[in-house]
């Protein structure tokens, strides 16, 4: 047990991180708790073929939890579109689950390798502060469906909830900003189950796994991860009313653009 206590403490502060800045500046944790993880399962020895797979699995596998808070959240503001929800799920699950098979298929270089240019065009995003213009209403079931599994799929192979492409499309869809925020975050908790699922499923046929994962989902980090994130989202939502969230959007981004380098690097 003693030998858990740096890797746990690890865990726990990436948690304290990952919540604060989702509460402060509404980006998922999962952009910042791959990278980190990637980072940690290397130094601590785990096979470098499951590691990435690891991260990611983990990483969806913490966002049921915390999508569930922010949602439950955002339905006492009355700000959750559950029809628009409801109309997006079927797509969202499908495409999650096709997104979590296509991880299994890809080695861990080029999963890397898409997570880190992923990272690199939100941080962009980001900076730049690039939102889309509000042109057109929400498509029919079939475009709905089109959109959401294509949502499902990213999400599911870069280990996030979604955020970054659901918002931005429901905005794109007319919806308003803080209606697009509360509907993702209700769409985030379909995504966290259907691809933590895939990649349990996927994981349980891998022989080169470290101890206590279970899949591709390592239960040491996901316990630390959840019980930090969801004591400090609440604190970065009060700090998101004090402190200036455009400068630290783009230090966010800074922040994210390192990790996706790094990740490119594979080092």
């Amino acid at each position: 047990m003693v030998a858990f206590l740096p890797e746990w403490s690890a865990y726990l502060v990436l948690g304290m991180f990952a919540g604060t800045i989702a509460g402060l500046l509404g980006v998922g944790g999962g952009l910042i708790i791959v990278p980190v993880l990637v980072f940690i399962f290397t130094a601590n020895g785990f096979p470098p073929e499951s590691i990435v797979h690891l991260a990611v699995g983990t990483s969806l596998a913490t966002i049921i939890v915390t999508s569930i808070s922010s949602a439950r959240a955002h339905h006492q503001h009355g700000a959750v579109l559950w029809p628009v929800f409801r109309q997006l799920v079927p797509g969202i699950v499908v495409g999650t689950f096709i997104g979590a098979a296509l991880a299994d298929l890809m080695n861990a270089a080029s999963l890397r390798m898409f997570f880190g240019g992923f990272e690199l065009i939100v941080a962009v995003q980001m900076a730049l502060n690039i939102k889309p213009n509000p042109h057109r209403q929400l498509p029919g079931v079939m475009g709905a469906s089109v959109a959401a599994s294509v949502i499902g799929a990213i999400s599911a192979i870069v280990g996030i909830g979604g955020g970054t492409m659901t918002v931005p499309f429901l905005v794109w869809c007319n919806v308003t900003m803080q209606k697009a925020v509360a509907t993702s975050a209700a769409v985030g908790l379909p995504i966290a189950v259907a691809g933590a699922t895939g990649f349990l499923v996927s994981g349980l046929n891998e022989q080169n796994l470290p101890n206590y994962a279970v899949g591709y989902l390592y239960l040491p980090a996901l316990l630390g991860i959840v019980v930090t994130s969801m004591l400090f989202a609440p604190l970065g939502a009060r700090f998101a009313h004090r402190l200036p969230t455009a400068i630290l959007k783009k230090i966010f981004a800074l922040l994210l653009a390192i990790l996706g380098i790094n990740m490119l690097l594979g080092s």
